[in-house]
């Protein structure tokens, strides 16, 4: 059992979840939110690294045949603090600003709501399998956050990098809903008494 833990898999989880704070301190090296340019690449390749992982840690837990219960459980949650921190953090420092809030707030809401619905169904035995979409919905969140941590740095190297983070961040929010609402009524059936 404690093998089936420490397998390199769930070290890539665990990195994952790690990895979350080590962003986050990018952004307040001198004890305030400061979005340097060097905060903004140093956080970039944290998270790059990050979404990597979350890539591979599923990969080899098949082909290696270790898969494992604390894996399948830390896994999303590890992605939803990924991107929750990422978002607020973006939020706060003023990349998602205006209308794009509500792109993020529909993302933070959803995975929200689809992990109590996961957690409910989970108590009644009913398993909800990660679909195709919700892969390309997290591909899509990764790919949004990675431009907009890029931010103002990355609009010195190619312009329209913050603005692409935007349109990104609206895809995703797009798929968001319609990944939800498969979720929810997938498990609408099992909620009715």
């Amino acid at each position: 059992m404690a093998s089936r833990a420490y397998n390199i898999p769930n070290l890539l989880t665990y990195a994952r979840i790690i990895a979350v704070p080590l962003i986050v301190v990018c952004f307040f090296i001198e004890g305030k939110l400061q979005s340097s340019d060097f905060a903004r690449w140093t956080g970039l390749a944290i998270f790059i690294v990050a979404s990597i992982t979350d890539y591979l840690d599923g990969y080899l837990a098949r082909i290696w045949n270790q898969t494992s219960n604390i894996g399948k459980m830390l896994d999303p949650i590890a992605d939803k603090l990924l991107i929750a921190s990422v978002l607020l953090l973006m939020a706060a420092d003023g990349t998602i600003a205006g209308w794009s809030i509500w792109a993020a707030i529909t993302i933070l809401c959803r995975e929200i709501l689809v992990s109590g619905l996961r957690e409910y169904l989970a108590a009644l035995k009913v398993s909800v399998p990660v679909t195709q979409i919700a892969k390309w919905k997290t591909t899509a969140q990764m790919f949004a956050l990675a431009f907009l941590l890029a931010g103002p740095a990355g609009d010195k190297v190619l312009p329209y990098t913050t603005e692409a983070g935007i349109t990104l961040l609206w895809i995703a929010a797009i798929l968001t809903i319609y990944t939800g609402y498969d979720y929810f009524r997938a498990g609408a059936k099992h909620m009715v008494d």
